[in-house]
């Protein structure tokens, strides 16, 4: 290998990237990662001032971003996500389907709205992103689909069991997609991250916060920047014989 070679390996320049859920934690620093790798950047997320925000803070390090705000749970707001992509940067090489949200219930008190709620953002959402996808990561020669789904996928995770069970079959179509898609050059593959100092995270109790912290080998939550250069090795021809595959990034929770 060349010292040339070597220094593109982690490099997307020229490709575009959509990051959903990109306005913040996991998403804005895998976003915001992506960018300073030389990708261009598509921002999704409900809201569109954070979308905003996100993207000027790309600009102002010299990226390029755009800023589509979406709805995971609304497959036309999707269409429209990648069309949007396609229509500004011509095509798509990159998709990061890191959006969820941590609806939690008790068995015995789940609501059929709950269970649509849940399921239709962490996991029908994804689906359907990536079959609208399809044509553009197609069409790309550097094709990379990264799932975030979760530690909780393997867990006895009680109160968060239709998260866990959307994020159990996120990594189940991680698989089935490698598969079916690879004769299109495109490469399928999810992260599993533990404990993560996110809203998502804080939204919890003080004392729910510190036991999750400590319940990794490291004894401690990571920083969502800590997730990047995983996310960046999965997108760059650093992976490219990897397929198929969940890296659980949880500091040793799961193992242990």
């Amino acid at each position: 290998m060349e010292r040339a070679e070597l220094d593109r390996l982690f490099r997307l320049d020229g490709r575009v990237a959509i990051v959903t859920g990109g306005s913040r934690g996991i998403g804005r620093s895998i976003a915001c990662g992506f960018a300073l790798a030389g990708a261009k950047v598509v921002i999704a997320s409900r809201k569109a001032d954070a979308c905003e925000a996100t993207a000027k803070a790309i600009a102002e390090q010299g990226g390029e971003a755009l800023a589509v705000p979406t709805h995971l749970g609304d497959l036309e707001q999707l269409e429209r996500l990648v069309a949007a992509t396609v229509d500004r940067f011509g095509g798509l090489d990159v998709l990061v389907n890191n959006a969820a949200n941590a609806l939690a219930l008790p068995f015995g008190s789940v609501t059929p709205e709950a269970w649509e709620k849940s399921l239709a953002v962490n996991l029908r959402g994804p689906v359907f992103l990536m079959q609208y996808a399809l044509p553009a990561l197609t069409a790309s020669e550097h094709a990379s689909i990264i799932n975030v789904s979760s530690a909780g996928a393997f867990l006895f995770s009680a109160h968060t069991h239709m998260y866990a069970a959307a994020k159990a079959g996120l990594l189940a179509y991680t698989r089935a997609l490698a598969a079916e898609l690879a004769p299109r050059g495109i490469r399928v593959n999810a992260i599993a991250p533990g404990t993560i100092d996110t809203d998502m995270v804080r939204n919890n109790p003080p004392a729910v916060q510190e036991m999750m912290a400590k319940a990794s080998i490291l004894g401690r939550a990571a920083h969502p920047d800590e997730l990047v250069g995983l996310a960046l090795f999965l997108a760059s021809e650093a992976s490219s014989f990897l397929t198929g595959s969940t890296i659980n990034a949880d500091g040793g929770l799961v193992p242990r």
